[in-house]
This record gives structure tokens, C-alpha cells and sequence, in this order.
């Protein structure tokens, strides 16, 4: 996964309660270029989507991660994993969530801000730790834990801003991923999805050429 990100360091963070809607989105990324996806546990729908989206990806998106984010409890991360989600994100950190990944053979990336979180999700067998929220840490936070945690492998979700200059300036700062919710997909495409396919793809050209 982190050899990966090396080319596709962006993350889509997407939720909505209509398959055949993200779906589309999750074509219009996997088009562009995006190898990785993850798809939030934030309403009654969300599992009956995820189970569409996992068959999709599997039959329409060779290559593609799909992972499920806002995931609190091993059950939780169980069924999903079971319906098929390639990675486990959380907004906090879990070692019962920890363990449940681990079993599966799964990348599990969970939530921290101080640096002692950071270090006891590292030390609980995290792949990447997400640092969150963003936009109150801002990019000077990752330099500054960067000089005596030099080797976590970091992603950011919150205040990373759709353009090339700031994921620019988080990747700069020490991050290997920057995750990206809904001003991803701001804007009015009306069902253009091919638009928003070339609105992505220029901007992770953009990011892989620095």
C-alpha cells in the first residue's frame, strides 16, 4: 500500500446513501487515475453501498483499493472486511480494531492528533496514522513531529484543499497521503462524470509530477 501511494497519494473520503451515484464517483476517480477509495460508515445505507461498490470495484476496477472509513468497533470492521473492504480507516484509534485487521491480513489506518497517539497507533501495527483534523494543524505541525518521528508513514484528512498546492504542501511537510472529502467533488458536473474524471486526473497529474 505505501509503495502505491507513491503514485496516488490522494484519497477520495466520500460518502452517499444512492449506489448507482457513488458508484459513478468511484468510476470518475478510478478513471482518473486514483487507486485508492475510501467510503464512509456514516448512515443507515452505508453497508448496503459499500456491498454494491465492492462488487463494482471487483468487476469494473482492477487495481483499485476500496477501503471503508468511520469504523469504532471490531464488528463493525468485521462485516465490512467480510463484504470487502481492502483497508480499515478510523476516525480514533482501537487496538480491538487493530486486531481485527491484523487477523485479516488488512491495512488498518487509525486516527490520532499528539504525538503520543501517533506513536501508540504506530506501535499497535498501524500501516499509515491519520492525522486529524488538518486544518487545525496545518502542514508546520508534520514538520515539527517529523524531526523525532521521522519513519511513521502519515496521511492527513481535514483541510487539505482539492488544488495542487496545498496537497503539494502537505506532501512537502512529511505526509505519504492526503485524504479529501466532499470539496473533491464540488461543483456542478450535472451527471458529467467525464468532467470530473479530467478535473481529478489533471489534478493528480499535477501532484505526482512535483
Amino acid at each position: 500500500m505505501l509503495e502505491q501511494l507513491n503514485s496516488s497519494p490522494v484519497i477520495p473520503v466520500f460518502f452517499h446513501p444512492d449506489a448507482a451515484y457513488a458508484q459513478h464517483i468511484v468510476g470518475a476517480c478510478y478513471g482518473a487515475g486514483l487507486r485508492f477509495f475510501e467510503f464512509t460508515n456514516r448512515g443507515p445505507e452505508a453497508f448496503e453501498v459499500f456491498g454494491h461498490l465492492s462488487r463494482f470495484v471487483r468487476a469494473e476496477c482492477p487495481g483499485l483499493s476500496l477501503g471503508i472509513g468511520t469504523i469504532y468497533t471490531p464488528a463493525d470492521a468485521e462485516r465490512f472486511l467480510a463484504a470487502g473492504a481492502d483497508f480499515v480507516v478510523q476516525p480514533v484509534t482501537t487496538a480491538g480494531v487493530a486486531d481485527v485487521c491484523r487477523a485479516a491480513g488488512k491495512p488498518w489506518i487509525p486516527g490520532a492528533m499528539t504525538l503520543n497517539e501517533i506513536w501508540a497507533a504506530w506501535q499497535l501495527g498501524a500501516t499509515l496514522v491519520k492525522v486529524f483534523p488538518g486544518h487545525v494543524l496545518r502542514p508546520g505541525y508534520i514538520r515539527a513531529l517529523r524531526g523525532p518521528m521521522p519513519d511513521v508513514p502519515l496521511m492527513v484528512t481535514g483541510g487539505v484543499e482539492p488544488n495542487a498546492e496545498s496537497i503539494r504542501e502537505w506532501l512537502d511537510a512529511g505526509v505519504q497521503a492526503v485524504g479529501i472529502g466532499s470539496q473533491l467533488f464540488t461543483g456542478d458536473f450535472s451527471g458529467d462524470y467525464p468532467a470530473l474524471t479530467r478535473r481529478i486526473a489533471t489534478l493528480l497529474d499535477a501532484v505526482t509530477g512535483i
